[in-house]
């Protein structure tokens, strides 16, 4: 099992593409910008701390708890989700492998260490008290369609182990992702019957490596997710449906049994 943004849109987290595959928004920043520019990790961090009280907020909707109900019932071996937000956590999902991490968890780029991002909210107001309550539409990742004029007094908080930059703990584009995170999805495929990608249009290699390496398995591939996918040609089959409403019809289908988190 395989998720994307669109497993969490119903949460009111907004996806990333539109339906022909093409960006809804200005593409995220790159791990080499915030990296380099610290002009860049000023707006990433204004823009999150402004989105960051409504994304925290957010939670699991009912393609994320049919989906942990379907792996209590023994349907779903494992899921790999390429989203950020942890709400497959909240809703009980154990086999669980976060691909791009969980960006409720930031690292230090000098030592390593990690922290909890509500931790660093409460270091920015503090140091940012005119961006404290100000509100703008959330975007994908935690942060916000808010783009500051003046930047120049925003203070961004170092590391508190040893002053060094902050990051979220996420694969931010133009990064790599863990290789041992990557063999234990691929340990994971090679275990499954099949595929089934939920939410994503697999436009990212991370998501799209996954049908390349099923289809080399020879083991059959599902997706559903409104408008094209990267992988349309390797599918056996496609439901241009809502998430929720095909996982429930799949659900009602398979007749789950003992304890059910939708009953």
């Amino acid at each position: 099992m395989l998720t994307g943004a669109g497993c969490s849109t119903d949460s009111g987290i907004p996806d990333y593409r539109d339906e022909s595959g093409q960006w809804r928004r200005r593409q995220p920043v790159t791990h080499q910008e915030f990296l380099a520019a610290p002009v860049v990790r000023q707006r990433y961090w204004a823009r999150s701390m402004v989105g960051w009280p409504k994304f925290q907020h957010a939670a699991p909707n009912l393609a994320h708890r049919i989906l942990a109900d379907l792996e209590q019932a023994g349907y779903v071996g494992c899921l790999v989700t390429q989203n950020v937000d942890g709400l497959h956590q909240e809703a009980g999902q154990d086999k669980l492998i976060e691909i791009h991490g969980n960006i409720g968890q930031v690292v230090c780029m000098a030592c390593g260490e990690q922290s909890a991002r509500a931790r660093l909210q409460q270091r920015l107001e503090e140091l940012n008290p005119r961006f404290r309550g100000l509100a703008a539409p959330l975007a994908p990742d935690g942060d916000a369609d808010f783009l500051p004029e003046d930047l120049s007094g925003f203070a961004i908080p170092g590391c508190e182990h040893c002053g060094g930059v902050l990051k979220p703990d996420v694969v931010f584009f133009g990064d790599n992702i863990p290789r041992p995170r990557v063999a234990a999805a691929m340990a994971a495929l090679e275990q499954a019957a099949a595929l089934l990608v939920v939410g994503s249009s697999l436009m990212v290699y991370s998501g799209f490596r996954f049908c390349q390496q099923a289809k080399a398995l020879g083991k059959p591939i599902a997706v559903v997710n409104r408008g094209v996918t990267r992988a349309d040609h390797l599918l056996d089959l496609k439901l241009e449906h809502s998430c929720a409403e095909i996982l429930a019809a799949t659900s009602a289908a398979l007749t789950l049994t003992g304890p059910c988190q939708l009953c």
